[in-house]
């Protein structure tokens, strides 16, 4: 069962993505469960094989956003980072940025399944 205190201990900023749910834990713990099942890690996945950086850097932009919104720190620094490699058109790196994306991401659902 995800709780405040493992996303805390995960590193999320769980304050600031309350806040953004207006203090409402179970609607934070919705849209958390959605964010790590949201098509954009898929899209950028695919997008970075493909080698279409614009395509990337849209899917990362969107990725940025909710993660961002959701506080959950541990996705978002290496999604601002990959967005702003992708928004200058610098594939070196990117790989490495996605992998520690996806990485988080399996450890998230892993607490949410837990």
């Amino acid at each position: 069962m995800l709780t405040i205190e493992k996303l805390r201990e995960y590193g999320a900023k769980t304050d600031e993505g309350l806040a953004r749910c207006i203090n409402n834990e179970a609607f934070y713990f919705r849209m958390v469960g959605l964010a790590v099942k949201d098509a954009g890690f898929a899209k950028l996945e695919d997008a970075l094989k493909a080698g279409d950086l614009d395509a990337a850097f849209a899917a990362a932009h969107a990725l940025k956003g909710v993660l961002g919104n959701l506080a959950l720190e541990p996705m978002y620094r290496p999604a601002s980072e990959l967005t702003e490699l992708l928004r200058n058109k610098t594939p070196a790196g990117c790989d490495a940025l996605l992998q520690e994306i996806l990485e988080q991401r399996a450890k998230l659902e892993a607490m949410i399944a837990d």
